[in-house]
């Protein structure tokens, strides 16, 4: 059952919402879009520090579910349009007998799959990191292609980017993918199943180069990469089904691809550079807590940055050394940031360190700083969560002025 929008709204369930990223974002671009149902839920954790911050910009109603996905998949409403960012894990799949196909416990796809398979939305928007689409090592594009099957049997067209933020003006280095399926009941899966109809080469330039979704709003160079253009056809005369890709599939995905009535279509494309906003602007100007200064020694510091080579031992006896590079110590803030991890904050080598604006001296960034990263409001994290659970969210978190122009795009084809 596929559902028409009513009173102009666009009906929005939100999965994995963390602090609210994609809500925050969408909402930016339009009212029309309604979150009508959202789950935020943090296993093997008494305190539900994120969804308690979800709430306290939302609302505490029952359509706020903090609860385990796999117990509330079956109450999500029907939608138009379900969005959320989700794990990168391991997405094989195997026999079970009579119980036909399976996928690995505890993945969180397969849920998203059950709500995709119950309420069949018009439109999807999914988050994650960048390589998913290399994943497993040992079977390169097996998971993504996992992923692209099981939306091609749904009966969904698929459109996916790698966005580096701040390729496109944001403050801050983040590279992830953004997935966007289309139902086969929309104008958007028949436009583009037109486009690959014919399968010319001028065709499938123009969907990822110019008039394809994410084109418009992060676009590109004009620059067809031939040796690095591929047409993959996934479909039943090569895969019979899932455990045959789990099995036998290894292909390279490039950054942006489409895949309609089973063939994919993937390219490398290379953004057209936008002035990033840089560290140094979005840094603190007024007197900072003494709390997020260095104090003391600096080695161990200096040591995490710098470059290295440690002797080390594999588990079979065979020794090798662990090389890494050296960051840059204070970070540059003539620059965007690198990426945050959950890890910021800590004595950690990923942890940025920058000259304070009024004092020169050497800091971490404050949770606030942090929160401007990402786009979000100074402050959204300021719900009573522990400090070093603001850091943990944003290392999570989204760049929410990537999900508003998603959302403004999305708006213009429906």
């Amino acid at each position: 059952m596929v559902i028409k929008m009513t009173n102009n709204k666009i009906k929005v369930a939100e999965l994995f919402a963390g602090v609210g990223g994609f809500r925050v974002g969408l909402e930016k671009s339009s009212n029309r879009y309604d979150t009508i149902w959202a789950n935020q839920w943090e296993p093997d954790r008494k305190a539900q520090h994120a969804y308690d911050c979800y709430v306290s910009h939302f609302g505490a109603i029952p359509t706020h579910v903090n609860n385990d996905i796999a117990t509330e998949k079956h109450n999500v409403p029907y939608h138009d349009l379900l969005v959320g960012g989700f794990p990168c894990q391991d997405y094989s799949v195997a026999k079970t007998g009579a119980q036909g196909i399976e996928g690995k416990k505890g993945v969180l796809w397969w849920h998203i799959q059950d709500v995709l398979t119950e309420r069949q939305p018009s439109f999807v928007v999914l988050e994650n990191v960048d390589r998913l689409l290399k994943s497993p090592a040992s079977q390169r594009g097996r998971d993504f292609a996992v992923i692209l099957r099981c939306l091609h049997d749904l009966g969904y067209a698929v459109e996916w980017r790698i966005i580096n933020a701040a390729d496109y003006g944001h403050a801050q280095r983040r590279r992830r993918i953004y997935i966007t399926a289309f139902k086969n009941s929309t104008g958007i899966y028949h436009e583009m199943a037109q486009a690959v109809k014919t399968k010319s080469r001028l065709q499938l330039h123009s969907r990822l180069y110019s008039n394809g979704f994410f084109s418009s709003i992060f676009p590109v160079q004009d620059n067809v990469n031939t040796k690095k253009f591929t047409k993959t056809q996934i479909d039943s005369s090569k895969y019979n089904d899932l455990t045959e890709i789990s099995n036998n599939f290894s292909a390279s995905f490039y950054n942006s691809g489409i895949m309609i009535d089973g063939h994919i279509i993937s390219n490398e494309v290379v953004p057209v550079d936008t002035q990033p906003v840089t560290l140094g602007e979005i840094r603190h100007t007024e007197p900072v807590d003494e709390r997020f200064f260095l104090n003391g020694s600096l080695e161990k510091w200096k040591f995490l940055k710098g470059s290295k080579k440690i002797p080390r031992v594999r588990p079979n006896g065979e020794p090798y050394f662990f090389s890494e590079g050296a960051l840059c110590f204070p970070d540059h803030l003539d620059r965007p940031a690198r990426t945050m991890l959950t890890s910021e904050s800590s004595v950690n080598r990923s942890t940025h360190v920058i000259e304070d604006a009024a004092t020169g001296r050497l800091r971490l960034l404050t949770p606030v700083e942090c929160e401007r990263l990402n786009g979000f409001a100074d402050n959204w994290t300021n719900t009573g969560m522990p400090e070093k659970f603001r850091y943990f969210t944003m290392g999570n978190a989204l760049v929410v002025p990537i999900v508003e122009k998603i959302g403004t795009r999305l708006l213009e084809l429906i």
